[in-house]
């Protein structure tokens, strides 16, 4: 795999501690007592719809928490905040979990958020710019290709796709591009491709932009996408912490699951992202969970081995830790 340059500013802190926060900012419930502030790493994108409804509705507050949202680019961004202390859990892609296994830095994942679709439309794809030419897997070999972290399940998953398409993938030229700045940079021809979730898909395909692969799909349907992320430290010494966020999750991720709340999740899609409502109303939501698949999450470590991005594969007996 060849890695190229960053496009767009990173910041030196893995979490944006200051501004563009959501908070439920619930008062305290005069018959539960005071709440407890929980801040949370998550990526600015349509999958967090679930976390913000769960706190619009008021689980969150139903089980003695409200919840600071903290954007963040990625789950590797967000493991510094989390084990210093500056962040309570995290919701990102499985590696950044997979490599503070490796170097033993006590994370532990505790649940899961969002998962990919084994069939049907899915919730992420590789979107050429129209002008590329690409129209295949295969073709995007040799070209520049954006993910929003590298050495993560987007390139990793990638490459297999190309792999299985014919192409070489590791002449792929991965670019780290944040999600929110694709669109500019595929219009100003700084990358061919793109690999994007919701609402970026379906605001791509719309412009005009190639739709080439579902990568999830087409290698390891089902994968999970987001996962929840904690401190085996925290585990350890605030179990009811631990009780009552976990609590809160299972029955938040129920909650948007069950489609008699959809509208309610794609209210907070468009009450936290400044989306069009029609894509808002239209975009593809993933599937919605709480029990971590450890058989999906070994065959991505396997495939990150296979290409040369972990080289070794994390203990999962340590690592996940489900509550």
């Amino acid at each position: 795999m060849k890695k190229v340059f960053t496009l767009g500013l990173i910041a030196g802190l893995a979490v944006a501690l200051a501004g563009c926060t959501d908070s439920d900012a619930t008062p305290s419930d005069e018959s539960s007592g005071e709440l407890r502030q929980v801040r949370v790493a998550a990526l600015p994108i349509t999958e967090t719809a679930a976390l913000w409804g769960g706190m619009k509705a008021g689980i969150f507050a139903k089980h003695g928490l409200t919840v600071e949202v903290l954007p963040a680019q990625g789950g590797a961004q967000a493991i510094p905040a989390l084990i210093n202390g500056d962040i309570d859990f995290a919701i990102g892609q499985p590696f950044g979990p997979f490599r503070a296994d490796l170097q033993d830095l006590g994370v532990v994942m505790i649940g899961n958020y969002a998962s990919s679709y084994a069939e049907g439309d899915d919730i992420n794809a590789v979107v050429a710019s129209a002008k590329s030419g690409i129209t295949r897997p295969a073709e995007l070999a040799g070209k520049r290709v954006s993910v929003n972290s590298l050495g993560a399940a987007g390139d990793v998953t990638i490459m297999a796709a190309v792999e299985k398409d014919g192409g070489d993938p590791k002449s792929i030229k991965f670019v780290e591009v944040a999600f929110p700045d694709v669109p500019a940079q595929l219009e100003a021809d700084n990358i061919d491709a793109a690999w994007v979730p919701e609402p970026f898909v379906t605001q791509l395909r719309n412009r005009g932009d190639t739709f080439i692969v579902a990568p999830y799909q087409a290698v390891a349907p089902g994968l999970a996408t987001l996962t929840t992320i904690a401190t085996k430290e925290r585990l350890d010494s605030d179990a009811k912490l631990i009780a009552d966020f976990t609590a809160a999750m299972k029955e938040t991720l129920a909650w948007a699951e069950d489609s008699a709340n959809e509208a309610a999740v794609r209210q907070a899609i468009k009450d936290n992202l400044e989306l069009p409502e029609a894509v808002a109303d239209s975009v593809k939501l993933p599937r919605f969970s709480w029990e971590l698949d450890r058989a999906s999450l070994e065959s991505l470590a396997t495939l990150a081995s296979k290409y040369q991005v972990l080289d070794q594969q994390p203990n999962f007996d340590r690592l996940i830790q489900q509550q």
